[in-house]
Parts: structure tokens; C-alpha cells; sequence
């Protein structure tokens, strides 16, 4: 048996960039921000780690993302991680990315 899920909650690192595909289909790149926090043993010192991570969501949860996600604003993503590669200037690039299957808004600030 296989799986490939992904969960993050995590606040945008940057407003999301809206596109459409040749086909007319709506697609949305964004960053989730993550961070982890832990003490170090050694010295009891506090130490945070941030990850940024790539989503990419299509169609009308596209749309929603677009219209209501904001730069700092929290969500929860679930998707599947998927790596896409392509070629330019003679090298070759490989991007892994979150593709959204669902998600939900984080609280709103007061």
C-alpha cells in the first residue's frame, strides 16, 4: 500500500500568484511558512527552525485561495507532494511541490 499526503498549518510567506493555463484552467502558486521550536539540550537555549514550503492549487480552490489567502494569514493545507522538472539554459530543474486537495482559512486576526 502507498501514500502520498501532505499536512501543514502554517501562515503565507507571500500574497498568492494567480495564473491560467493554455486551456483556461485557474492556478494558484503560493508559500506556506512553517516553523518548529525546540530547547537545546546542551544549552536550554530556545531554537526555531522555518521551512517555506511551494502549494499549488487548481481550479475553483484556486479561485478561493486567490481571492481570500493574504500574505501572514494562517491555513491548513492538505495535499499530495508531487516534483515536477524542466529544463532551461541547458540545466536541468526539479521543483516538489504541494498539490492542494483541500484546505480551510486560519483564524483571523483580531
Amino acid at each position: 500500500m502507498n501514500l502520498n499526503k501532505a499536512f501543514l498549518i502554517g501562515r503565507l510567506a507571500a500574497d498568492p500568484e494567480s495564473r491560467t493555463t493554455p486551456n483556461g484552467q485557474l492556478v494558484v502558486n503560493l508559500r506556506v511558512a512553517t516553523n518548529r521550536v525546540w530547547n537545546n539540550r546542551n544549552t536550554k537555549e530556545r531554537q526555531e527552525q522555518t521551512e517555506f514550503h511551494n502549494i499549488v492549487a487548481f481550479g475553483r480552490t484556486a479561485e478561493v485561495m486567490g481571492q481570500y489567502l493574504k500574505k501572514g494569514r494562517p491555513a491548513f493545507i492538505e495535499g499530495r507532494l508531487q516534483t515536477r522538472s524542466w529544463e532551461a539554459d541547458g540545466k536541468k530543474n526539479y521543483r516538489t511541490e504541494i498539490v492542494v486537495d483541500r484546505f480551510q482559512f486560519g483564524p483571523r486576526p483580531a
